[in-house]
């Protein structure tokens, strides 16, 4: 019988707050961090709201020579993964080696970073361009930067899907314990708050272009329009929970039982996306069917279109108002590949305290989706809960988590 991955440790950066309590406090009371852009001047541009991480000082967490070779979002990942390590109970220069591995996902990379350092190489040259610019912009520098303050050898990665890399990251680390590795720091902390970054995502066209933090981001109802985008994320420790044992921990936040990723065919080709396959396949993963999940933590793009096929996928495997579904990305906007990662998250605190957080700021949800919507928070006991995520280009991700009430597979 393959060992369960159990999640042993939780570090939360995120715009609803700095680590788990303030985090999951703020999430069930329904608070929304959305407002206007602080980063930078945003006023030229048509969206100007974002969810942003509030009150995070680097150098109260970090060493001072860490400053000039990490950018905002790596500052950020390095402290989540100093939260998890210690959540977990783990001094990490007391594993073996090559015992620990780091698998984060990233859609943006260091973009501020980068974008200061070009904006040095257009206005004053080449000579006054940082020679950190080497890495401190790349997809993969959170994994390394974490890998080398901890002194983790383990095997490494990082995924590039978008909004489906949380989910990814989580998947290949269970990979690399079901290969036998003791443990795996894996997630995402991503965002790009600067304006190479903003106009990136503008391009995408799904954006919303309200000015009022209320009505900017509501998926699933009659006046969406579009998302708003948002910065941080959380890493997980896993392990399989004959390590976790081995370590003398009892008690963990629940397990990754089931997980599958599929890709949607070319635009055109009059093939229907595949999210519903990922969902199915990550229940069959599972080894439990869909009346088996207490709640859905939708994916919630709030562009008509893409509601409406999320929808649709979940409405065709629990049915008519079947499972409650939640959003609560709302109070954060989508934070990129770090979005679903915090989903994980929020998703195994809601199992362990019998509480479905809320979709925040949806008034009007529309009659033909047939999903039961929650809108406050829900007291009712949780066993397992399907997170899904859809990334731009194609990508979906669905996992199954279980929490204290589920029982052992």
């Amino acid at each position: 019988m393959t060992a369960a991955v159990v999640v042993t440790g939780l570090g939360v950066v995120a715009p609803t707050g700095l680590g788990v309590r303030e985090h999951w406090s703020s999430t069930v009371r329904g608070a929304s961090a959305i407002g206007p852009v602080t980063r930078f001047d945003a006023g030229r541009y048509p969206s100007k709201l974002a969810g942003e991480v509030p009150g995070f000082v680097p150098e109260d967490h970090l060493p001072s020579r860490l400053m000039p070779q990490t950018d905002h979002m790596t500052r950020l990942a390095l402290v989540a993964a100093d939260w998890a390590f210690q959540d977990a109970a783990v001094d990490p220069s007391k594993l073996p080696e090559y015992g620990v591995g780091v698998v984060t996902a990233s859609s943006a990379g260091g973009f501020e970073f980068g974008h200061r350092e070009l904006q040095n190489l257009w206005s004053l040259g080449p000579q006054y361009v940082s020679a950190y610019q080497s890495f401190a912009w790349f997809y993969a520098v959170n994994t390394g930067q974490v890998s080398i303050r901890h002194g983790l050898r383990g095997p490494g990665g990082v995924l590039v899907t978008e909004q489906a890399g949380g989910l990814d990251a989580l998947g290949q680390a269970r990979r690399q314990l079901r290969r036998g590795l003791p443990m795996v720091v894996a997630g995402a902390v991503d965002g790009s708050p600067c304006p190479w970054g903003w106009v990136a995502q503008l391009s995408s066209g799904g954006l919303s272009t309200s000015d009022d933090p209320r009505r900017a981001y509501l998926p699933f109802d009659a006046a969406a329009g579009g998302h708003v985008p948002g910065e941080g994320g959380a890493l997980l420790v896993l392990e399989s929970d004959e390590s976790a044992r081995a370590r003398g921990v009892t008690r963990w936040y629940g397990r990754i039982d089931g997980y599958a990723a599929t890709f949607d065919p070319p635009p055109g080709s009059g093939r229907p996306p595949n999210l519903l396959r990922a969902a199915q396949a990550a229940l069959d993963d599972a080894e439990v069917g869909p009346e088996a999940v207490d709640v859905v933590f939708a994916d919630a793009s709030g562009t008509p279109d893409e509601d409406a096929a999320e929808a649709d996928a979940v409405r065709r495997l629990f049915g008519p108002y079947g499972v409650p579904v939640t959003a609560p990305k709302t109070m954060t906007g989508r934070l990129s590949a770090g979005g679903a990662a915090l989903d994980v998250a929020t998703a195994l605190l809601a199992l362990r305290e019998g509480v479905v957080p809320p979709t925040v700021n949806v008034s009007r949800p529309r009659p033909e989706y047939e999903l039961d919507l929650v809108l406050a928070p829900r007291r009712t006991p949780l066993a397992r809960a399907l997170v899904l995520a859809r990334g731009r280009g194609g990508f979906n991700a669905a996992m199954v988590v279980a929490g204290p009430r589920a029982e052992t597979r």
